[in-house]
Formats: C-alpha cells, structure tokens, sequence
C-alpha cells in the first residue's frame, strides 16, 4: 500500500486515525502496531514475518546488551552477533543475487540463485534497528523494556517503508507519552496534502516525462531531449521522494509524533557537500552517526580523512541498490566531496554564488544518469548524447514537443524546489492573517481534489524509493 493511493486515503488511513483516536492512550501503541502490520501486510503479506523476527531479535539484543553492561566484552559481542545478523539479513534478500552474479562473471561459473523480491522498506527499518542497538551499547539511550513500545517504533506505517530513518532518541519519550493537539493535528494534515501533491501532481507528471525519453532509443535521442529528460527525472526523484518524506511527517505529526525533516531544498545548494546536507538528510546522520565518526571522521588527518569519506560513500551508493551503477554514483559523489574538502570549496567560497549553482547543479544532473540508467554503456552513451560527444541532433520535433507540453510543468517545478513560494507565502500570511488562513485552507482542499482526481485516472503513480 502506498499513501499516494485511493485506498489509503479514504479507506485505510481515515478508519485508522478513527479507532486510534476513540482508543484509550495506553492501548493507542497497539493499535499503531496492528494499523502497520495491515498496511506492510497489504502489498508483502510473507515479509511480514521477517519484519516481526527483527524486531524480536532486535528487542531481545538491547535486554542483553542492558543485562550485560558490566561486562564489557559479553556486552560487545551481543552488539556484534546483532549487528551481523541485520546486516545477514538485509545482505541475503538486497545482495545475494548481486554477488552470485558477479562471482559467476569473474570466475566463470554457472551458480544459479533464485530471484526473491526486495522486502519493501527493508533497507530503512533495518537501520533503524542496528541503531538503536548501537545507541543502547554506547548508553545513549535506555533500553526499551516493552515490547510493544518498542514494535511501535520499527513498524510505525507512516515512515515504514520509505523514510525518513529515525533515530530511536528521537522518538524514545514519544512512545510512551506524546500529546496531540488539534494544531498538531492540523499541521500534520497541511504537510501530507502538500506532500501528496508533490507526488501526484509533480513528480507523476514529470515522471512521464522522463518515462518516455528514457524509452527512446540512443540512435534517436537529440542533446536537447537527453536534457529535457534528464532534468525531469532530476525534479522527478526530488518531488517523489519529498513529497513522501513530506506525508511520512504529516502522518507522524496527525498521531503524535515529531519525525526528522528529510529535505531541504537541496537544489539551492551551492556545493556538493551543501547538496548532500539537504538531500535525504536522515541517511547522511546515520552514515555520519554509525559510519564516518566511528572510522575516525576527520579527526586523524587528510589520508583516513579520505579514506572515511570514501567509504561512506562506498557504502551510500550500495545501500541503495545492488548494482554496480549505484556504487559508481556513491563514488562519484565521494570524489566530488573529496575535492571540495581538499581545495575546491574554498575555491568556490571566492566566487560568485552563481558559479557553485551552476557547478553543484551540473554534478547533480550527471549524477542522476548514473542512478537512473543501471548499464554503465547506457549511461555513458546518454552522456555522450547530452554533450554531443557523438554526432547526435541538437534538437528535433519530438524535442520541441517535449519542451512545449511541458515547459510549464517543468518552470513550476523547478521554482517549487526553491524556498521562495514559502517565503511568498510566509509574507503574505504575516500581512493578511484572516485573508491567509482562507486562500491557505482553500489551497489545501483544492490540492487534495486534484491529487484525488489524478488517483481516479491514475495510469503512471510509480514511487522510486519502494526499490531500495
């Protein structure tokens, strides 16, 4: 199930905020636990189990872990032994396939596997897990002695599947006792509708966009359609994967609970370093948390400096897909922030804004061919399409009909990826109070009669993250 669907908005979420609410606190945990089991259950009802095992096993390692606290290395290998039975587990169902394929091609063998589909969200309660195991060896948060509670945190639906990663000190004191006002209320429903309208009415009809050109046949393809393209998958990713961090949030805020903030607005950056600080913000604190400061991060001098940053990015690209065009893109990102802390940032710092834009952009967009196009040979020849590397076409019909039918999709988006709508908004608010609640209140309904009239009609309602 998907938030971006007729069946979670009018038939799964409101019966579950309904028995959630007339439900006693004490027993509002349970509910949220059964709510999240129905919602996985309702696309990978089998996988269902491994995410219960996790949580027992994940459970009953930090109640070791407390137990044996004086005791350092029984304590350490609990840490350990549940630290490798995640990673087994996440490594089996993500990276099995992809390891038997490469040792087949390197040695020459003919091991067969058999394919098994990714547990959805796997990826992200996996990491939650080990770090809270982790938090609880190094006695940064106390151990959860309730189950229940504990449940509550690994399955929550709202961030279940796709994000953001929450840090269990995050929520720790809101498993137990959160307070929801009608504000609280209110402000969660803004941020979901916002968030479903950057899914559906953004980057769906970007993704069409993209969907198509990508389709198109490299003979065919001209240099400006290969930019058009790329660029739509560039909002595209942004919008879908916002838009679902922005409804994951609005989802915790309507039942309690504060979730970090995932984005923001990481196409203003000015710097691939600044890009990486406002994109997907959860998963660089955890590499950074339980990663890079764990390696040493920059506090041993350039050379493990280099070799930590490297490694997390290493690290970036696999878990996001077994597939060596995801390793690639980690790695390119890693040598382009390696650059800037070596010399490049400073570089930038004296000149122009516009210049570390155009520059943090650039890198951005050919990052994406890497991510989006899983052949090395097929991203490279898209590359060498979009700089006329070969001898393609500046422009043709299709391009002139792709830029005309969506050039105004296109500019909306990208100024929509901008603070400056909110700022806009945020001033006119100030200025007419009464006169912003209204139009603001009359957006909202709009957007969610729109997004509601796309799902009825729906033929393209992809979400790219579910992959990973």
């Amino acid at each position: 199930m998907v938030f971006s669907s007729l069946i979670f908005l009018y038939l799964f979420l409101p019966v579950t905020l309904f028995i959630y609410f007339i439900t006693p606190n004490r027993l509002r945990n349970v509910i949220l636990i059964l709510a999240s089991l129905v919602f996985y259950a309702w696309g990978e009802p089998v996988y269902i189990f491994l995410m219960i095992f996790s949580t027992v096993f994940d459970y009953a390692n930090g109640l070791l872990i407390d137990r044996f606290r004086s005791q350092k290395s029984i304590a350490r290998a609990i840490l350990v032994c549940s630290l490798i039975g995640n990673i087994a587990i996440l490594g089996f169902f993500k990276y099995f396939g992809f390891l038997v394929e490469n040792l087949n091609s390197l040695f020459n063998l003919h091991l067969e596997v058999t394919s098994l589909p990714l547990p959805i969200g796997i990826s992200f309660y996996t990491f939650q897990t080990m770090s809270y195991i982790i938090d609880v060896y190094r006695d940064k948060v106390p151990v959860q002695k309730n189950i229940i509670s504990f449940g509550t945190f690994v399955t929550m639906f709202p961030q279940l599947v796709a994000g953001p990663i929450i840090a269990y000190g995050d929520v720790a004191k809101q498993l137990t006792s959160r307070k929801i006002t009608l504000s609280l209320f209110g402000e969660g429903t803004q941020l979901f509708i916002s968030g479903l309208a950057k899914k559906v009415l953004l980057a769906n009809n970007i993704g069409m966009l993209w969907s198509n050109i990508k389709a198109t046949p490299a003979a065919d393809l001209t240099v400006a359609t290969s930019w058009i393209g790329i660029i739509a998958f560039t909002l595209q990713i942004y919008f879908d994967f916002s838009g679902y961090s922005d409804m994951a949030r609005g989802l915790g805020k309507m039942l309690g609970f504060e979730f970090t903030k995932n984005f923001n607005y990481p196409y203003i950056s000015t710097s691939v370093s600044e890009f990486w600080r406002r994109w997907h913000m959860s998963l660089g604190s955890w590499f950074r948390e339980y990663v890079y400061i764990p390696l040493g991060g920059n506090r041993a001098g350039i050379v493990k400096q280099l070799r930590n940053l490297f490694v997390v990015w290493f690290l970036t690209g696999f878990w996001h897909g077994a597939s060596w065009n995801f390793i690639i893109w980690g790695l390119y990102f890693g040598c382009f922030i390696a650059l800037e802390k070596l010399f490049l940032y400073k570089w930038l710092q004296h000149l122009p804004r516009i210049v570390g834009h155009i520059y943090t952009l650039l890198i951005v967009v050919i990052g994406w061919v890497f991510f989006e196009l899983d052949q090395l040979s097929t991203a490279m020849e898209f590359l060498g399409t979009m700089f006329n590397f070969s001898t393609h076409q500046i422009a043709n019909d299709h391009s002139y009909y792709y830029l005309s039918t969506n050039l105004i999709v296109l500019l909306l988006a990208a100024l929509l990826a901008t603070p400056l709508p909110k700022k806009a908004i945020s001033a006119f608010n100030n200025k007419y109070q009464i006169g912003g609640a209204i139009f603001m209140s009359m957006l909202y309904v709009i957007f969610l009669l729109l997004s509601t009239a796309y799902l009825v009609n729906e033929t393209y309602n992809p979400f790219l993250y579910f992959r990973f």
